[in-house]
């Protein structure tokens, strides 16, 4: 396989929405700034995720973006902006979630967030309590940050049209899928299930290597920004990609892959790619 990167993606807070960049140097902890931040419940402990739409939904409502100052700063719905450093900022954004949270820096010792079972937030609805799984962050990363399993998180243009194809609008955005990078390839979709235990290398330095598919929860199905709720992203993978993303893991609905980096570089939009 052999193609470029099509777009980059960072998401300094976790569960918030994002920005686009042009380019971003990455390490062994992922893209510089991406997931650096997350909201922590102050009754339960646990990391505030959208994988829980009940509670948490209203977190893709807001955009989280890095500053010229290096200040990540929150857009709310209403048009206002708060910054982390803000001294109500836990305030605000609680107010907002209607929820106690704090915005923190650094993971609690054993951090888990809760995953609502996405087969049962499609027949129930966001609006209705279902069952959670408790999940740990990072098993595949470096402590420190709040990534769900691996540093990088990759989703093919091939992939975004085969899913696109299926629904009454032809597209899907790929920012329901929260990807790192979009790498731009031919093919028939659905490629990134075949590449596990290979590397990716990107531009003149940057390596990454594919530890696995990646299961999607409901956020795809979420509003996103003013993209509108649409079970349909998730139940179109579900139908047509429904795989193994782990040995040991029964198999789930996958789009895209997980990766984690062997060589750090710089990644630009335009940088070819290739599969080794």
């Amino acid at each position: 396989m052999s193609g470029q990167v099509t777009s980059i993606r960072r998401y300094p807070v976790k569960s918030l929405l994002g920005e686009e960049l042009d380019a971003v140097s990455v390490d062994a902890a992922g893209l510089a700034g991406d997931r650096r931040l997350a909201l922590l419940h102050r009754e339960t402990g646990r990391v505030a995720s959208a994988k829980n739409p009940y509670r948490w939904r209203a977190l893709t409502t807001l955009r989280a973006a890095v500053g010229g100052d290096g200040a990540v700063r929150i857009a709310l719905p209403d048009g206002r902006s708060v910054a982390a450093g803000d001294e109500g900022v836990d305030a605000v954004l609680s107010d907002l979630l209607g929820a106690p949270v704090a915005l923190v820096d650094t993971p609690p010792p054993d951090a888990v967030l809760e995953r609502s079972r996405p087969e049962e937030v499609l027949a129930a609805g966001v609006a209705v309590p279902v069952p959670v799984d408790e999940g740990r962050l990072g098993a595949a990363a470096p402590p420190g940050g709040f990534v769900d399993f691996a540093p990088v998180h990759l989703v093919t243009t091939a992939t975004l049209r085969r899913i696109g194809a299926e629904l009454p609008s032809g597209v899907v955005d790929p920012v329901r899928y929260r990807p790192n990078l979009v790498l731009d390839t031919a093919g028939p979709g659905f490629e990134e299930n075949d590449w596990p235990g290979r590397e990716l290398r990107i531009g003149a330095d940057l390596v990454l290597r594919v530890v696995a598919r990646t299961p999607r929860c409901a956020v795809p199905t979420l509003a996103h920004g003013r993209l509108p709720r649409d079970p349909e992203a998730l139940r179109v993978p579900a139908r047509l990609n429904r795989v193994v993303p782990l040995d040991g893991l029964a198999p789930q609905p996958c789009v895209g892959a997980y990766a984690q980096v062997v060589r750090a570089g710089r990644v630009r939009v335009g940088d070819p790619v290739r599969l080794a």
